[in-house]
Order: structure tokens, then sequence, then C-alpha cells
């Protein structure tokens, strides 16, 4: 029901804002228009991806059939590809 499913998201919204103060999440963002969430976190491995992932009450309350994708990437300092670039471009 409508009820349920924005509970949820309701709880997701408390675990995300938590893990925003006091975890990995550095920065989270909802798409408008869309039920689609943007994160940014740091973490050590991807194992950790899929143990956070797999804590949120979408998945330990049940209702992970209603996700639709999930895709991560790696992101590094812009910095260290411009140091990258002095050494491709041989300076």
């Amino acid at each position: 029901s409508n009820k349920e499913f924005f509970e949820v998201w309701r709880k997701e919204s408390v675990a995300a804002l938590a893990a925003a103060k006091e975890g990995p999440v550095k920065a989270i963002w909802k798409v408008a228009g869309e039920y689609q969430v943007i994160a940014v976190m740091e973490v050590d491995t991807g194992d950790q991806i899929d143990e956070i992932v797999h804590s949120l009450p979408i998945w330990t309350e049940g209702f992970a059939h209603i996700v639709k994708k999930i895709s991560w990437k790696p992101l590094s300092p812009y910095s260290a590809w411009a140091n990258q670039l002095d050494s491709l471009a041989g300076d």
C-alpha cells in the first residue's frame, strides 16, 4: 500500500541521515521527481557497501523488491587525476 511504501522510505531516511552524521555517508541527495537517492560514501572495500545496503530498513523489513537498481561508481579526488596527467603527458 502507499502507506507501507512511504513508511519504509521514511525509515530509510532516518537511517540515511544517521549514516550521514555518524557513518560512511559523506553526502546524500534525493533526485527530484524520482524515487532515487544518490549518496557519496567513503568505504574501504566493496564488501562494506553490501553491508551498508543490506542493513537498511528497505532490506531488513522485506521491501527490497521495490528497489529497481543499485549502481556504484568508485570516485577519486580530481587532484589525483591531475597528477596522473602530468605523468601521462610526459611532463
